[in-house]
């Protein structure tokens, strides 16, 4: 009797385990900006804000908000490190331009400031890839449109960064 009872019981063990590995959650997997990353995108955000002699801070920031790189180009005040951080995590947090917020502002919906983390000025953008925000890149300086154009000058790059 113990004999029979055995198959019984490793196939028993066996349909526990197979029902088990199906039911497992499974991790997500995800691109994720990196410093090498950061760095290009900042120096095509850099190039674009030279070619206008424009002094700038450029804040690179991965999904999570977290401060992935910050360049400040000689001459910028030290007042846009913070604002540069703070574009760059509106656009994160948010998923969209830092400007969308300002255009609310202008258009009278000024409770958008109270939004925590959303800052209304231009010049945060998500750094999108493959449908997906991977991070975001906050630009200060110069007058925010001209921040916008840096900010946009970078996205607008990481195609052939990445090689596409």
């Amino acid at each position: 009797m113990k004999l029979r009872l055995a198959p019984v019981l490793a196939l028993a063990t066996a349909l526990s385990l197979c029902a088990s590995a199906a039911l497992a959650a499974d991790l997500t997997t995800k691109k994720a900006l990196n410093l090498a990353v950061a760095k290009e995108l900042a120096a095509a955000a850099e190039a674009h804000a030279r070619a206008n002699n424009w002094n700038m801070v450029i804040a690179i920031l991965d999904d999570g908000a977290n401060l992935l790189y910050l360049e400040r180009m000689d001459g910028a005040q030290i007042g846009s490190i913070e604002v540069a951080e703070r574009k760059a995590e509106s656009a994160v947090k948010f998923r969209r331009p830092s400007k969308v917020f300002g255009d609310a502002v202008a258009g009278g919906r000024t409770a958008v400031v109270t939004l925590p983390g959303a800052l209304p000025f231009e010049g945060g953008l998500p750094i999108i890839h493959d449908g997906e925000v991977i991070g975001a890149i906050g630009v200060s300086g110069a007058a925010a449109n001209q921040d916008g154009m840096v900010a946009k000058a970078a996205v607008d790059a990481l195609p052939k960064i990445l090689g596409r």
